[in-house]
């Protein structure tokens, strides 16, 4: 696979394929680093200083390909065209509003993913997007086809022969976009001098309808195919600067199939799949909207979006981003202690429901695949969803294991049929997936085992109260149980050693026996004090944890809902929040 710019000459090309086993660490193999630009906007490779001013004329995202280009697009479609985007299912993504990029959000939830298990670790616990939050988000179709068939080192001849168009790289799955919006009519996507949004939506808008056929039949088809390529290629498996990536192309040969994709869940794909970049990179690949509108969603008490209007719409439609003009550094870290601190009370799990979802049919027909442990493919990228990581979205007890099955694939070879390199992954999608059930009855064991395999990474200082102290009871506990294993162990061999000492005819005869049994009964003693004294330990955090958790879930209500009548109040519990904290760092110590 190739990547660059529109004349920057530099390739880079991908010929092996990397794999990722259960309980290993990232491998180590070069690979080609996924593009990273958002669908309307590129990034800057770097995270700026700490004082770099966050404004619109200084962004860490400078704008290339805005959403509005591909809104003119769709209107400049005559209706036969536009309708038979809607029997494809693009009708609601292609209707949603633009959102603005939440840079800080983004790079704070890139810099909690875990590649290994392919999810987000919090304090709660692992967290992911599911199928079910990309339909409801973005309307996207989710059940259905897999995105997959044969990946190539040239588009050329496919390119040519289907959407009209001139390639100059021979080998290349990234063709400069430039020529695709010469083809339909919007090449100048730049706003002019003193022009208005409205005036700039609406020349662009005719152009478009100029350059496009006006009539039904082949010359037709190749306009949407040059459309489709564009929208999928650019924004739902969106390529770094310019280039659109051509490697869906064989699926558009026939336009009456194009609707049968599960175009929503090669979007998820692509998007776990790039969020493994290096943290040093802003921004990911793909749908980056879709991030942001479940982090809104899901996790209300961050405040970082804002609600612009309630319906049966793709969700999408109904959140908008709070500006922050604070530094990007300053930004991330100000959400990971947000992060840190949320309430677990606070964690929307199971935000769906009461949902209409008979006013959105996208969602009923993919309800099927909801739920469900299942590989979620995007040609040479195929990646598990472990739905079993997050049983609580479906209102269940999480349970302990998360070891994640089987390979990933990520990378491409001179000529690959991924129906075939990745046919037992193929076969779990055809046949939905696993199903995730939880037997459990509480959340314990799998805290316990989530602080032991991750403390370090999650539970990170004494100023998130709520995080330390969670880590450190669920640590608390799991000295425990290495105690109580310890106490079983000493007074078995204690046992042993009295049987022995009362088999011989005197301990005078056999002092020994006598002196290892005093130092075993010594041993056995003061195990079991520091077991008694974990236990009270254990009894105390608790306690803490407790009344640290009531008061930080009352004082993130009272900022959300402020109210005149409970200032006093609020600041009231704000000391005590305060020498709780203070306590907290004593227990931390």
């Amino acid at each position: 696979m190739e990547g660059g710019g529109d004349g920057g000459g530099r390739r880079r090309m991908k010929k092996t394929i990397r794999h990722h086993q259960a309980d290993e660490g990232s491998s180590t193999a070069a690979h080609e680093d996924p593009p990273v630009a958002p669908m309307e906007e590129d990034v800057v490779a770097e995270v700026p200083d700490e004082d770099e001013p966050v404004g619109p004329k200084k962004s860490e995202l400078r704008s290339r390909l805005g959403w509005a280009v591909v809104r003119a697009i769709y209107r400049g479609l005559l209706d036969f065209q536009r309708a038979r985007l809607e029997e494809m299912g693009f009708g609601p993504f292609l209707t949603l509003d633009e959102l603005a990029p939440d840079v800080a959000l983004i790079q704070a939830l890139k810099e909690r993913w875990d590649p290994e298990c392919h999810a987000f670790l919090f304090p709660w616990g692992h967290m992911i997007p599911t199928l079910e939050d990309v339909v409801r988000i973005t309307g996207l179709r989710v059940d259905g086809q897999a995105v997959t068939g044969v990946t190539y080192t040239s588009y050329q001849e496919l390119a040519e022969r289907l959407l009209g168009l001139a390639v100059t790289r021979e080998k290349s799955s990234l063709i400069p976009r430039t020529g695709l919006q010469w083809s339909l009519g919007v090449a100048s996507a730049r706003h002019e001098t003193g022009e208005s949004q409205a005036d700039y939506m609406t020349r662009m808008t005719e152009d478009a309808r100029a350059a496009l056929a006006e009539e039904e039949g082949a010359a037709a088809d190749p306009d949407l195919r040059r459309f489709l390529i564009f929208v999928i290629g650019k924004l739902i498996l969106g390529t770094r600067g310019d280039p659109v990536s051509y490697r869906c192309l064989p699926l558009l040969e026939d336009l009456s199939s194009v609707g049968s994709y599960a175009w929503g869940a090669a979007l998820l794909a692509h998007l776990f799949d790039s969020l493994g970049t290096s943290s040093r990179v802003t921004g990911v690949a793909g749908f980056f909207p879709l991030l942001q509108v479940w982090a809104y969603h899901h996790l209300p008490s961050l405040g970082s979006g804002e609600p612009r209007w309630a319906g049966a719409v793709a969700m999408l439609r109904c959140w908008r981003f709070r500006r922050d003009e604070q530094s990007l550094r300053r930004q991330v870290t100000m959400i990971h202690d947000a992060l840190d601190s949320v309430p677990f009370g606070h964690v929307q799990w199971t935000p769906y429901v009461g949902e209409d979802d008979a006013a959105q049919p996208w969602v009923e027909r993919g309800r099927p695949y909801f739920g469900r442990d299942i590989w979620l493919h995007s040609f040479n990228t195929v990646v598990l969803l472990h739905h079993q990581l997050v049983t609580r979205t479906l209102g269940l007890h999480q349970s302990r294991p998360w070891e994640r099955p089987g390979w990933s694939f990520r990378g491409i070879q001179q000529e690959t049929d991924w129906t075939v390199r990745a046919r037992e992954q193929l076969t779990d999608w055809e046949q939905r997936g696993r199903e995730v059930v939880s037997e459990a009855t509480s959340d314990e064991d799998y805290f316990c085992a989530y602080a032991r395999r991750y403390g370090a990474q999650v539970y990170k200082g004494s100023r998130r109260p709520i995080a330390s102290l969670e880590g450190i009871l669920h640590s608390t506990i799991q000295q425990q149980d290495d105690l109580q294993a310890v106490v079983d162990q000493l007074r078995a061999k204690l046992d042993r050693a009295q049987q022995m000492v009362g088999g011989a005819s005197s301990s005078r005869e056999d002092p020994g026996r006598s002196v290892l049994e005093g130092q075993l009964a010594a041993a056995v003693a003061r195990a079991e004090d520091a077991l008694v004294q974990a236990r009270e330990r254990e009894a105390e955090l608790r306690a803490v944890l407790a009344r640290t958790t009531v008061l930080e879930a009352e004082v993130a209500e009272l900022r959300l809902r402020p109210e005149a009548a409970e200032v006093a109040r609020w600041r009231q519990e704000a000391e005590e929040a305060a020498r709780l904290r203070t306590e907290a760092g004593d227990f931390c110590t």
